[in-house]
């Protein structure tokens, strides 16, 4: 009996039992639906992660007052309070005069939230911030209209601002904001470029700020401590030299703050490599622990197999014998069997991957929650249903190969 015979007695087997098949293969449906689910989520937001550092460059890298391991305990937390100073443009311009593997670097200022005004119309809790110009090179900035700041617009603190597409749509219905004029706190800015869309992540917009010259947000809006503090970007001339101008910029931040040999660090570096580290320590226990439940779904799913199967070998002992007297093998029972329990696993995981896919779609346009479910994951997905109706049928198959004919053919 060759494949196509073997796939089309398992295919008939299965459709003669329509119901008991459908409620056979919930936990199977169940099982890879809740896995490719939450695995399209854990998959979507480090993919996402990763195209936002890719999107300030590989090479790049903050110097912040505080750093990851200054928020592993509320210990922690207090004592860096204590010992972290703010950031100084001082400091920036020391880096800046000496730093020899740092190809670009640049103050922006820690946002906060402004209402943004243009006539009657306005927009509130709009995130600003302030930057130096040299910061759209170092973010790679996707610039939809005009351009970015200058450096003579920033050491001139002249009122110009480089805004969101949500702030462009919803203040200039027409498609005018460019050159238009919005207002913040009663002064006049013009617009000077707009970003391209990037729509919302996690419920949180990417396209609702106003940006200004750090000098024009420093002279405007109570001096730059006032704006909660700045940070600086920093990027290295190539990838080779990242982790020793990671280095140069740690050495002349302690040299500049006077610490002394084996004093901890009173301020923080964030690399891609550490934010990377940081969100898989979340996102791996968190994985472990909700993918347990898909297992265990798994599981059952395969013994609800497996005993259904051994119902059907038992409802067909008499077609069993017949078959086997008129010449069929014991490998070819077997092989039935498996076939039949494979495929009943496969249908299960299709439609389990189908279901994911339809859940994912409806999370990623209602809650703005990014999902992404790989080639790899589908075929991984696929398999494993194949494989645990395989493992599930081998008992079942085998009892139904070891079926003596005469036996079989007595069978009511």
């Amino acid at each position: 009996m060759n494949f196509a015979e073997t796939f089309k007695l398992a295919f008939d087997s299965i459709w003669a039992h329509k119901l008991r098949s459908f409620l056979t293969l919930l936990g199977m449906i169940f099982a890879v639906a809740a896995f490719m689910l939450v695995l399209s989520v854990l998959q979507g937001f480090s993919a996402y992660v990763d195209e936002k550092l890719a999107g300030i460059g590989s090479n790049a890298f903050t110097i912040r007052r505080f750093s990851f391991d200054d928020f592993k305990d509320t210990d922690s937390i207090a004592a860096a309070q204590r010992r972290n100073k703010e950031l100084t443009m001082e400091e920036l311009e020391f880096i800046r005069e000496r730093a020899q593997l740092i190809d670009k670097i640049g103050a922006k200022a820690l946002p906060n939230s402004r209402e943004i005004k243009r006539g009657t119309e306005s927009i509130r809790d709009v995130q600003v911030d302030g930057a130096e110009p040299v910061i759209g090179e170092i973010e790679k900035l996707d610039i939809a209209q005009g351009r970015y700041f200058t450096t003579t617009e920033n050491n001139n603190a002249m009122r110009v601002c480089y805004v969101g597409m949500d702030i462009a749509n919803k203040l200039f219905p027409q498609g005018d904001a460019l050159g238009g004029e919005i207002t913040v706190g009663g002064i006049p800015y013009k617009i000077i470029g707009i970003q391209t869309a990037k729509g919302t992540v996690f419920g949180r917009p990417m396209d609702n700020f106003v940006q200004f010259p750090i000098k024009t947000f420093g002279a405007n809006f109570g001096g730059l401590r006032g704006s909660r503090g700045i940070y600086f970007e920093a990027s290295a001339k190539n990838d080779k030299q990242f982790n020793d101008a990671v280095e140069e910029a740690r050495t002349l931040m302690r040299i500049k703050r006077k610490l002394e040999f084996g004093e901890k660090d009173n301020f923080g570096i964030l690399t891609p490599d550490a934010i990377s580290k940081l969100i898989s320590g979340i996102t791996g226990p968190i994985a472990t622990v909700i993918l347990f439940v898909p297992t265990i779904a798994l599981l059952v799913g395969a013994i609800v197999i497996m005993n259904i199967m051994l119902v059907a070998v038992t409802e067909r002992t008499k077609e069993i014998g017949i078959r086997k007297s008129l010449g069929a093998r014991q490998a070819d029972i077997l092989r039935q069997f498996l076939f039949e329990a494979a495929t009943l696993a496969l249908i299960g995981g299709v439609i389990g991957l189908i279901i994911a896919e339809i859940l994912a779609f409806t999370i990623t346009v209602t809650i703005s929650i990014p999902t992404r479910i790989p080639l790899w994951a589908i075929i991984m997905a696929i398999g494993i249903s194949g494989g645990v109706g395989i493992l599930a049928g081998l008992f079942p198959a085998w009892k139904a190969a070891r079926l003596d004919p005469i036996e079989a053919l007595r069978q009511e």
